[in-house]
């Protein structure tokens, strides 16, 4: 059975989303970024929003500008053969390869989806990810901390849900001063 990986870059007060601005420096790092590479390469299906996926949708066509650093073009490659599910009540159609609409989150559908998979998934964006973990799906938490504290916006740990962790990895990034640590469901 594959995992569910919740992975977000996260500000030091806890926020995947600023109310207002970015959440500071770390993402664009050519350490950081290759590490996020190796990290997701294995990965083969892609969970998102709406708006994650608008976000993400840049990599379709990444390769198609010139001189792209190899981290960059990698990248690109490796999420243009992953399988990407997109829940959406409103778009009418996706602009990327191997990707599909699906209208709800449907708990017992991505519960199949990880129990036939041969490779784990990930869900992106923080509202999909918050009726992941209310559904009990996620198995591993893998936050990418910046050096900001941004006030306010959504939440990486969505309100009214508890839950006890392991820490099983963890590195600091110098350059940047982001700090990656995953946890795991004990």
């Amino acid at each position: 059975m594959a995992k569910l990986i919740y992975s977000m870059i996260t500000s030091l007060d806890g926020y995947a989303e600023a109310a207002e601005g970015g959440l500071g420096t770390g993402a664009e790092d050519p350490e950081v970024h290759t590490f996020v590479n190796d990290l997701f390469r294995p990965v083969a299906t892609y969970l998102y929003g709406r708006r994650m996926y608008e976000t993400m949708v840049y990599w379709e066509t990444a390769l198609d500008e010139p001189d792209q650093p190899p981290h960059i073009a990698q990248y690109a490659r490796d999420w243009q053969a992953a399988e990407k599910v997109v829940y959406s009540t409103t778009l009418d159609s996706v602009s990327s390869a191997n990707t599909r609409i699906e209208r709800s989150f449907d708990p017992d559908a991505v519960r199949r989806l990880k129990d036939e998979a041969d490779a784990d998934l990930t869900v992106d964006g923080p509202n999909l990810a918050a009726q992941a973990i209310a559904a009990g799906l996620v198995d591993e938490y893998h936050l990418f901390i910046t050096t900001s504290v941004v006030g306010g916006g959504k939440r990486f740990f969505p309100d009214g849900v508890r839950l006890d962790l392991e820490l099983v990895e963890e590195r600091a990034f110098a350059a940047s001063g982001l700090i990656y640590a995953r946890y795991r469901k004990r």
